[in-house]
């Protein structure tokens, strides 16, 4: 099994990459982008389209038995158990703007539970990686969640989901702060995510992520001596997941401040 997964873990890093030098042909045009709004600050671009049908056509090419679910296209069933989770690109707003922060993201989950995840940052050349039980990674060297036991010790990443309403986030910011900390948020949450995994970040939050969002960062916090809320693996695919990701010392302070911003989890 963990050859598998050694072996799942490196095609989806090899396929982030390859996708990436896609993504960055069409970011160095992005004047000429065709773009569209699917909602309040959610757009989506010929190059999103353009590189999840690339990547889905890896996969099932791969790994024709396994399921594929993606953010701009249908998902496809499977029979293996496992399913590939991607998001080609995670970060559009400032793709389609000229901004170098957007990523490659890449899961492939069994039975609901994520066991490998890439994170590939084409402008810096950064790729993040894991696989369940075998440490997180940054372009090869191992990577270790931030070992901070007070928010003044360093930033908290935070998202902004149109699932919910926009003041909890506001709401949290103003926790944040005043516990001595400072917010982040780069408009790319699988980036941050992996920044969390890295230390960059103490954590990251968001009151809700689709799961081709999150899957691969959680992963990645974890395996990177994080902690992070546990999501539903009978539903995170399909209805996504509350994010709160933390280093180990400063992760219940994150969760204690999300319980006082944030709605119930119903």
């Amino acid at each position: 099994m963990t050859n598998d997964l050694d072996d799942r873990m490196h095609f989806a890093i090899d396929l982030a990459r390859r996708a990436g030098e896609l993504g960055l042909k069409y970011f160095r045009d992005f004047d000429n982008l065709t773009v569209e709004s699917k909602g309040h600050q959610d757009l989506v671009s010929e190059g999103d389209r353009e590189l999840e049908l690339f990547i889905r056509a890896a996969i099932a090419e791969a790994y024709p038995q396994d399921g594929i679910v993606g953010e701009e296209h249908a998902a496809v069933a499977g029979t293996t158990g496992h399913v590939w989770v991607i998001d080609p690109i995670d970060g559009t707003a400032n793709f389609v703007r000229g901004i170098p922060a957007w990523c490659v993201v890449i899961a492939c989950a069994r039975d609901g539970e994520t066991v490998a995840g890439v994170i590939h940052e084409p402008s810096t050349d950064e790729t993040f990686y894991a696989r369940l039980g075998g440490g997180a990674f940054l372009n090869g060297k191992p990577i270790k969640a931030s070992d901070a036991a007070s928010l003044s010790e360093g930033a908290v990443g935070t998202g902004l989901s149109n699932r919910v309403s926009t003041m909890n986030v506001v709401v949290l910011i103003g926790l944040i702060m005043g516990e001595g900390g400072v917010f982040y948020r780069n408009a790319s949450g699988a980036l941050m995510l992996a920044y969390a995994a890295s230390g960059r970040l103490l954590g990251y939050i968001e009151e809700h992520m689709n799961a081709w969002d999150c899957l691969a960062g959680m992963l990645l916090v974890e395996e990177a001596g994080g902690t992070v809320l546990k999501a539903d693996p009978k539903t995170v695919l399909g209805h996504g997941t509350r994010v709160i990701t933390g280093g180990r010392h400063i992760f219940r302070k994150l969760q204690a401040l999300c319980a006082e911003a944030f709605e119930p989890t119903r």
